[in-house]
């Protein structure tokens, strides 16, 4: 061979391997592109097995609940309500777009039916008025959230109302919505049931909850899903076998089938040992403080949709005719079946008014609030929202 040849063979030498170089950087940047937020946490330890963008900032959709929830659980703790507390939809509640139950103006629910309307249906109403019941009005039922994720030290969410449905400033992380979820299931076991249920019956309907995993991932016990076209699917499912319990976080996925195969794949993974774990809790998670959250609306509603759904659907296949599929299993979880308390009118907000005596003279009881991580904070609870409290 001359030395043109030689040449030659070199230049396309280098060519291939500047095209090496290129192509696989431009795999990094597509996997770092499709690679969403995920969460993967042993709940009897709070370990970390499997962490991905768990600190940066996204919009919760109805994982908000999740928070609207853990208050009220904490509200019945206190005395400031009970079960039986009527929760009468306002024209306020009625104005929050769909899902909702859309009662008539001045109808009643109980406050347990209530929970399980915002639960399995995600009813958008529903999370108003529980919202208004509790604090008197959804403003300070607003401040009493962020009051709470402040003493959780949830530095990465910040509220705008009690239902999730999209507003720019509403933002978590997801370490933040794990903290939230464990919490509920640390220190409210009772309500475990609201979470496994996924049908709610009223009168001839029938609503069922979105989480793919109830009815087809064995184990499942809960938890919530989460969809608006800026934050993309999201949900929080917890899992039990063999002894052990696993809680996941998927935010911004494509579609229902992606959410619940990608969901199901991370925890398969774990039960079967995976992951090594990280060696950290997830309160150790670091929340990403200075960034916008991502915004998913182009490629889950807008003018992108169809090519990005086709680009997912390349990148995860799961769940796709003749691919492999997590969700394989067959689940009958259970049925709720709410009932009206008829026309209520009156009813003075927030209801009803503790009949303990407060330890404080703000008319509410204090009580020690603890996130399941050690932080246990006395707060009082005030028609005004939740405000700082003396240690005792």
């Amino acid at each position: 061979m001359n030395e043109n040849g030689v040449s030659t063979v070199l230049s396309i030498r280098r060519l291939l391997s500047i095209c090496v170089l290129v192509l696989g950087s431009l795999a990094v940047s597509l996997a770092q592109a499709f690679a969403l937020p995920q969460l993967l946490i042993d709940m009897r330890t709070n370990e970390v097995l499997y962490e991905n963008e768990a600190g940066i900032p996204w919009h919760p959709a109805s994982l908000t609940k999740l928070m609207t929830a853990l208050i009220a659980f904490e509200a019945i703790e206190t005395g400031q309500a009970s079960l039986s507390t009527p929760v009468i939809t306002s024209a306020n509640a009625l104005s929050a777009a769909p899902s909702k139950l859309g009662l008539p103006q001045g109808t009643a629910i109980t406050l347990e039916d209530a929970l399980y309307v915002l639960i399995v249906k995600s009813a958008n109403d529903i999370a108003v008025a529980v919202g208004e019941t509790i604090a008197g009005s959804e403003p300070a039922f607003v401040e009493m959230m962020n009051a709470r994720a402040a003493i959780m030290g949830l530095t990465g969410t910040h509220f705008v109302n009690p239902h999730g449905l999209h507003d720019p400033a509403q933002v978590t992380t997801a370490r933040d919505i794990a903290m939230i979820a464990l919490t509920i299931k640390a220190r409210f076991p009772q309500y475990d049931a609201l979470f496994s249920t996924r049908t709610l019956a009223f009168g001839d309907t029938r609503s069922h909850a979105n989480n793919e995993l109830l009815t087809a991932f064995a184990g499942t016990d809960g938890m919530k899903t989460g969809y608006i076209c800026a934050s993309g699917l999201n949900i929080v499912a917890t899992v039990t076998r063999g002894g052990r319990q696993l809680m996941a976080v998927t935010f911004g996925a494509n579609s229902s089938r992606e959410r619940g195969e990608m969901t199901a794949q991370m925890l398969f993974s774990g039960f079967a040992g995976g992951y090594r774990g990280t060696g950290r809790t997830v309160n150790a998670i670091a929340n990403q403080a200075g960034l916008q959250p991502t915004d998913m609306r182009p490629n889950i509603c807008g003018a992108g949709a169809p090519d990005y759904s086709e680009q997912r659907a390349a990148v995860f296949s799961a769940g796709l005719d003749g691919q492999i599929s997590y969700l394989n299993d067959t689940i009958v979880p259970p049925t709720h079946t709410i009932a009206t308390l008829g026309r209520l009118a009156n009813v003075p907000l927030p209801r009803p008014r503790p009949s303990a005596t407060p330890i404080v003279g703000t008319g509410m009881v204090d009580q020690t609030f603890s996130s399941g991580f050690g932080d246990a904070s006395i707060i009082s609870l005030t028609p005004n929202g939740v405000q700082p409290a003396p240690a005792l």
